[in-house]
């Protein structure tokens, strides 16, 4: 399972997203996205074994 870090333009980590539909929900919904890096394998994990990367959006 694939897993993404969106980043704001200090670096600053802005949401985690599971999919590039979700990243382009958020940009649309107006969220400073200036990078998205994706996330390393044993990052990834912690997404998994801790919920949906979607609740650590909490615009959604």
């Amino acid at each position: 399972m694939t897993f993404f870090s969106c980043f704001d333009q200090q670096g600053k980590v802005i949401a985690r997203c599971q999919t590039h539909q979700e990243i382009e929900v958020l940009r649309r919904m107006g969220r400073p996205i200036a990078e998205v890096r994706e996330m390393k394998n044993e990052e990834a994990v912690v997404c998994s074994l801790t919920g949906s990367p979607s609740e650590f959006n909490q615009d959604y």
